[in-house]
């Protein structure tokens, strides 16, 4: 059994704007740099043996951060856990997407929620098989976490308009070929929980 416990990366002037990144590189703010810090020093509370990120500014550095609290090394870059793709809708607010492409309408390059699960999982499942019995952090993104939640909770979780938070941890349990969600969204509050070790 490996625990894996994808983070959300903390903020960015985009994120505080309301306007989609996707697979724009847009960097922490300083909010941002806060929040990891946060989590990096909620999560120091257990025992980690690796940390991967996206290789996107905002989730490497978030990594970065985390992993200093934590006791590890430099992150490992791990493309399939990059944020999806939103297209033409990239650098756009919700009431704008909206505007240009009504509900139904198909955005230009936009990655669908079953192609962002089909690269991310057998990257998930692949950590699970090269860590068998560790505590692995994976920092990402919203969209990436958001698809996983729902495909392993088959659309229980999140509920309608429920947004995956800046600094969030979400953690999943890989065991015998199977990753399922094991706690969802995970404050600085719930420190007592990453204490627990893989049994």
């Amino acid at each position: 059994m490996t625990f894996i416990s994808l983070v959300r990366h903390g903020e960015t002037d985009w994120n505080r704007a309301k306007r989609i990144q996707g697979s724009s590189d847009i960097p922490l703010n300083g909010t941002g740099r806060a929040q990891a810090e946060t989590t990096g020093r909620a999560l120091a509370g257990g025992r980690f043996d690796a940390i991967y990120a996206s290789p996107l500014s905002r989730a490497l550095e978030t990594a970065q951060i985390i992993a200093a609290h934590v006791g590890l090394d430099e992150p490992a870059t791990l493309p399939a856990v990059a944020e999806r793709n939103y297209g033409d809708a990239e650098g756009l607010t919700g009431e704008q997407i909206l505007a240009r492409w009504p509900e139904g309408t198909v955005v230009p390059g936009r990655e669908s929620r079953d192609e962002v699960v089909a690269r991310a999982l057998p990257a998930l499942r692949e950590l699970g098989e090269q860590h068998p019995g560790e505590n692995v952090i994976v920092v990402s993104h919203g969209g990436v976490i958001s698809s996983l939640v729902r495909h392993v909770t088959d659309h229980a979780l999140p509920a309608p308009g429920e947004l995956i938070p800046n600094g969030s941890v979400h953690r999943f349990v890989y065991d015998d070929g199977e990753l399922t969600l094991d706690r969802f969204n995970l404050g600085p509050e719930d420190r007592d929980l990453f204490t627990a070790s893989v049994m």
